[in-house]
């Protein structure tokens, strides 16, 4: 498994807004661009929406479906790669002083990646993580704000 944390100069909430707004999904998730809503209200379970998906010079359709939603603490996620397969993307977001502490888990499920999951796959797993909560903390620290009482 692949754990990973970021201290995001923001309240809860802040990073909530980012996360449950499906058009904002390729603005922190790497790899993916053109985010949009394909089924139900994100991030209610079952919503879902589809994004491309750039591997080197190769780009396909995604898909994430919320499998688990508990605002403004909790999202997690499955993602559907295509023939890569897909993976459960567990975020976790706790107050911590003024700010937000993110906690990002993830690990194959299904297809190539489940079955060849192992320790190198997890380090590269982890250095993606980097570039992700990175990507995500600058997204949620350039954001409007909202107010500290709304979490």
């Amino acid at each position: 498994m692949a754990v990973r944390h970021r201290l995001v100069e923001a309240a809860v909430a802040d990073v909530w807004r980012v996360l449950a707004d499906p058009s904002r999904y390729s603005d922190w998730v790497v790899g993916t661009s053109d985010s949009r809503p394909r089924n139900g209200s994100w991030p209610e379970v079952g919503s879902s929406l589809t994004y491309a998906l750039g591997i080197g010079r190769w780009s396909f359709q995604g898909r994430t479906v919320v499998r688990r939603c508990e605002a403004p603490h909790v999202l997690e996620l499955e993602a559907d790669s295509g023939w890569i397969g897909t993976a459960r993307i567990a975020l976790e977001i706790r107050q911590w002083g003024d700010d937000a502490l993110v906690t990002l888990d993830e690990h194959p499920l299904r297809g190539p990646a489940g079955k060849l999951h192992n320790t190198v796959v997890d380090a590269l797993i982890q250095l993606r993580h980097r570039s992700v909560l990175a990507r995500l903390a600058q997204t949620v620290e350039t954001s409007p704000k909202g107010t500290r009482e709304e979490v």
